[in-house]
């Protein structure tokens, strides 16, 4: 019962299959192929907008290269205390932007609100003294599941254009959020004033597999010399590339990610049922956090299910994460919830 992360379930059959298919013949390196070529248009096709598209192996790249490009060394990037860019990146975008901050900032359920956003800025307009206000990355989905709603996303984009600053989305579980949200991918991007995504696809099918998204094309400046010069150009591009236009064909990212939402709502559901359990956050992607007493906690390891441990609440209660895959068994959540009910 593996409910550490999405990352721990391995590739779709499509798109070993698009690997496999990838491994004939020979042809141009470093993005020159003709599956690279084909991806700008079937990114523009799914967001309704001539798009630039750079595919990265991992989602830190992504981050932290769009980032660095929209950020000078003296900037400021407003992000939540508890995002991925900011606990679990190893200060990738501190190194890759030559020195710009992240500001740090509070929210409910992982989420900015715009009051937080203009409360930090009254202490970043201090000119040469302090980091210039220069972008605001989210998440989406959040580091706690949630997920930004377009008009959300708008009202956090209109502080962007007032100030003069870029909008940049971790879209790691993008395709959870569009899954929970129902709208089109446009809707909830470059529509509601996202300049700049970064598509995930490994934690839902890929091996290795993101892209970097830029609607704004004013802002792409010198993103090719960075990808290369920090080495994520890959010389065998396509394998990547061909990960990508597999996990878009015939809409196999949001067939996955909505059977991941499913089985999410399914465990939470009952979950909340059982006394002394309680969810912590709506469960609106594929991540599940419930406090538990103690004692559930060490019957369910003893059992053999794994996940991670996210803080202790309570000297008596512990709050868990149970993040759930595509490829999760249904019953290995069903004999998670009979272990946290006290059967066997």
């Amino acid at each position: 019962m593996n409910f550490l992360s999405d990352n721990a379930y391995g590739a779709a059959p499509e798109i070993l299959a698009a690997l496999a298919a990838a491994n004939s013949g020979a042809v141009p390196p470093y993005g020159e192929d003709s599956v690279t070529a084909r991806l700008t248009t079937r990114f523009s096709e799914l967001f309704e907008h001539n798009v630039v598209v750079f595919p990265v192996a991992t989602g830190t790249a992504a981050n932290a290269l769009a980032l660095a490009t929209l950020s000078p060394p003296h900037g400021a990037i407003f992000c939540h205390e508890e995002s991925h860019v900011a606990v679990d990146e190893c200060g990738a975008t501190e190194l890759l932007s030559g020195g710009a901050r992240l500001a740090l900032l509070h929210g409910a359920n992982a989420k900015l609100a715009p009051e937080t956003i203009n409360a930090a800025l009254a202490i970043y307009r201090r000119g040469v003294h302090g980091h210039a206000p220069a972008a605001i990355s989210i998440t989406q989905a959040t580091e706690f599941g949630t997920v930004y709603t377009p008009s959300e996303i708008a009202a956090l984009a209109d502080i962007a254009r007032r100030e003069s600053m870029a909008l940049h989305m971790d879209g790691a579980r993008f395709a959870n959020a569009i899954a929970h949200l129902g709208c089109s991918p446009a809707d909830a991007t470059w529509k509601a004033g996202v300049d700049v995504l970064s598509f995930g696809a490994t934690k839902n099918g890929a091996l290795c597999a993101d892209t970097v998204v830029f609607f704004n094309k004013d802002l792409v400046l010198d993103f090719e010399y960075r990808r290369k010069r920090t080495g994520h150009l890959i010389s065998k591009m396509r394998f990547v590339s061909a990960q990508l236009e597999a996990y878009l064909e015939e809409d196999l990212w949001l067939k996955h990610a909505r059977r991941a939402n499913s089985l999410a709502q399914k465990l939470a559901r009952a979950l909340a049922q059982i006394a002394d359990l309680e969810i912590a956050a709506p469960v609106e992607s594929n991540e599940v956090f419930v406090r538990m007493p103690k004692a559930v906690l060490s019957q369910l390891r003893e059992a053999g299910a794994e996940f991670y441990e996210w803080t202790a609440a309570r000297p008596d209660t512990t709050l868990i994460r149970l993040v759930v895959s595509f490829l999760t068994p249904e019953e290995h959540v069903e004999r998670f919830v009979r272990i946290a009910r006290g059967q066997r």
